[in-house]
């Protein structure tokens, strides 16, 4: 018997749901064992203008309105900085019936990640967190060279690479193909495509039927979310196991971590939410682990609906629970994030203030997308932060979008000795603080901003 989430079935606002012999009451709709969709009228297709993603329920519930915004990963040249930019709504909406929180999408996927700024294997404790994953399933599952490993948004090749140097075939699958050539650089073979029902055919039909599908952080980077996981169960072995890491939103609204909205995050998931998407396409969820990357993560574990060797786990039991006497499902819950995020912004802004009158500098480490969200919502430009810096080559040279702060190597730090250094990165704020502790030897000091303003002397 699978797993099954403690949910009503959605009220579609479309047509009674279609049935099937293989419909479950818990769900909004069934994917069948070939892959074929089982759907009311109002979840089928793209989804609509401001309408949720998931259930197709119209989007009236503000969580927080972040103002306009670029987008945050299209950062500029010198030649750039006197070209008009685009700014798109940062207004982030609750679903009343399924409790997705979402941002309406403004920008296609395609123009968003086709050629991306993004790579994952700048964070020495990233890729820690990756190889402890990959030893961790390696002998949960037994997995061997026979096995069949899959990821979604495979980046640059920053966790596969620790299976094939295991000797476990593994196959990437990427949209930004200036992403995906670093991969295959690497040795990891890579497909470059947007993933979805129609690559997921295309891969069974050429023998994928893979034991282990991974995703990190990408769900939330899915438009078509129906249509993602759709393919994921088309994909998946009948035995095998999908898992998927994302921000949890009840670390999000409980730690006051608004900059983890940007245009490049569609969507923000509890474990309620995602337990209805995923139970919805027959894979419900049977196990979830709670991680500390990017502020307080969720790991769920899935596996198809036919498969009655996955149990829920007391791990399951327990999330649920504590989300429920939350209130994540009850739009109260998100009332009050709003008013949390102004007074935070007020903070920062007073410490910044203070500084400069002081005669103090202040500069920034990273260039992530939660820090553009951060300094364009709170209106930081170079009469503020003189410059920011960045492990990353492809940032390096570059502007930040929106503020035009530069970005210059770390090295630069050591010539400026400035007073403060605003991680915006705030989530690998540990390793950051230990990889620049020299700045102390000037009388420098750390400043975190989220949840509140925070100086480490």
């Amino acid at each position: 018997m699978p797993c099954l989430p403690p949910f009503h079935p959605i009220r579609s606002p479309g047509p009674a749901l279609i049935t099937s012999s293989s419909a479950n009451s818990y769900t909004a709709g069934v994917a069948t064992s070939n892959g074929a969709d089982v759907w009311p009228a109002a979840m089928q297709g793209p989804p609509r203008s401001g309408c949720c993603r998931f259930c197709g329920t119209s989007l009236d519930q503000t969580v927080v309105d972040l103002g306009m915004s670029p987008l945050c990963e299209n950062f500029l040249t010198s030649e750039q900085l006197n070209d008009a930019e685009r700014f798109y709504p940062l207004h982030l909406w609750v679903c009343s019936e399924c409790f997705l929180v979402q941002l309406e999408e403004y920008v296609s996927g395609t123009e968003i990640f086709t050629d991306y700024a993004y790579f994952s294997s700048f964070s020495d404790s990233w890729l820690d967190h990756c190889r402890r994953y990959v030893d961790k399933m390696i002998d949960e599952l037994e997995l061997t060279p026979k096995s069949q490993i899959v990821e979604i948004a495979s980046n640059d090749g920053y966790l596969l690479q620790f299976f094939l140097q295991r000797g476990i075939p593994a196959l990437g699958v990427e949209p930004a193909a200036n992403v995906a050539k670093v991969a295959e650089e690497r040795g990891v073979p890579t497909l470059v495509k947007f993933f979805g029902r129609d690559t997921a055919r295309e891969l069974v039909a050429l023998g994928h039927q893979p034991d282990l599908i991974l995703g990190n952080n990408v769900l939330a980077q899915v438009p078509d979310l129906n249509d993602f996981v759709g393919g994921l169960k088309i994909l998946l072995g009948p035995q095998g196991v999908i898992t998927i890491e994302f921000p949890h939103l009840l670390k999000t609204i409980d730690g006051n971590q608004f900059d983890q909205v940007y245009h490049e995050h569609f969507s923000y998931f509890s474990l309620y939410s995602a337990e209805r998407v995923f139970a919805a396409h027959g894979i419900p969820i049977f196990d979830v682990e709670e991680l500390p990357t990017h502020g307080g993560s969720i790991r769920i574990h899935a596996a198809h609906s036919e498969n009655s060797s996955r149990v829920c786990s007391e791990r399951l039991t327990a999330l649920r629970a504590r989300e429920a006497k939350a209130g994540m499902n009850t739009l109260a819950y998100y009332a009050d994030f709003e008013s949390r995020v102004r007074e935070t912004k007020r903070k920062l802004l007073e410490f910044l203030i203070d500084a400069k009158r002081a005669g103090k500098r202040v500069v920034g480490y990273g260039a992530p997308g939660k820090g553009n969200t951060l300094l364009n919502y709170c209106g930081i430009r170079t009469d503020f932060l003189d410059f920011t810096v960045d492990r990353s080559p492809h940032k390096q040279g570059k502007f930040l979008p929106g503020t035009h702060i530069p970005i210059f190597l770390p090295d630069r730090l050591t010539v400026a000795r400035p007073e403060y250094v605003l991680i915006l990165p705030w989530n690998l704020k540990t390793e950051i603080m230990n990889q620049l502790a020299g700045i102390r030897d000037w009388g420098g000091s750390f400043v975190v901003p989220i949840p509140e303003v925070t100086v480490y002397p």
